[in-house]
Order: C-alpha cells, then structure tokens, then sequence
C-alpha cells in the first residue's frame, strides 16, 4: 500500500481504493455503511478523499490487528475529537495492551491444548505398538480369562 501523493486534492473512485487496498468495493461501502468513511457523492458517483484513504488504510491495519470495526471506530473517534495526538496515542497504547493480553491468553490455551494432543497422541503410539490397538487387546483377554478359569 503506497502512500496518495501529497496533494490535498487528491481524490479516488472506490475502485480506486478497492485496487490500492486490495479489498472490494463491497467491504468499502460496509465501512462507510459502519461510519468509517464518509466519501461525498458527486451524481451517483462516490469521491474518496485523503482522509478516507487514511480512514481506510487505519481500518484495514486495525482489522489486521484483531480489532472489531467499533474498536477501530471508537479511535478514530478520540481522534477526530482530540486538539492533540497524546489522547488518540493514550488510547491506542491501552488498546494495543489489552489485545496483546488476549492473544497471549490464547497462546496459552493453545499450547495446553498441543501439549495434550502430543500427550494423547504418544499414549496411542504406545497403545498402538504395544497391543496392536484395542480389537487385540480385546482378543486377548477373553483367553487370559479362560486360562484363568481352567487352574
């Protein structure tokens, strides 16, 4: 994703955006239905500044990162209301701990959970390589019984 050029003109058609981003019109139009973009119309056209390519492009970034679309807006938001950057980056920060938080909680629940796999998995090697699985195992046993049974 290249930066728009640099002039406060700068305009682009929503496959434009679509193109650059490598998303569909269709999810562009969700995120204006969501309240992330507010392109202007011109007939039945849609015009893109380059605040909505930067809404777009911090949309995409936050989805990216785990957050949901009330997430991404909320910061953008704090942004949209803050005199100075301190309030959106404060909220960011906390945003970007709290996911950080999650995703190490679900790191740990997956490595408890491939730690069993591998424990299962090893116990039915053994079982398999020891008694030939469970219908010997099963065979076997009525004879121990019988055998038992004849002393």
């Amino acid at each position: 994703m290249s930066e728009p050029p640099r002039t406060a003109e700068q305009t682009y058609s929503i496959s434009e955006l679509a193109r650059e981003f490598d998303v569909t019109p269709r999810a562009i139009r969700f995120y204006e239905h969501e309240g992330l973009l507010a392109p202007r119309r011109v007939g039945q056209n849609r015009v893109y500044d380059k605040r909505d390519y930067v809404r777009l492009k911090l949309t995409l970034r936050g989805k990216r990162l785990g957050f949901s679309l009330s997430e991404v807006r909320e910061m953008m938001d704090v942004y949209d209301a803050a005199r100075d950057e301190k309030a959106q980056l404060a909220r960011f920060v906390d945003k970007l701990a709290e996911r950080r938080a999650q995703l190490e909680r679900q790191r740990a629940d997956i490595d408890e959970m491939l730690a069993e796999i591998v424990a299962f998995e090893a116990q039915s090697r053994r079982l398999l390589a020891g008694s030939g699985g469970r219908k010997a195992a099963a065979a076997r046993k009525p004879a121990r019984r019988s055998a038992r049974r004849a002393r």
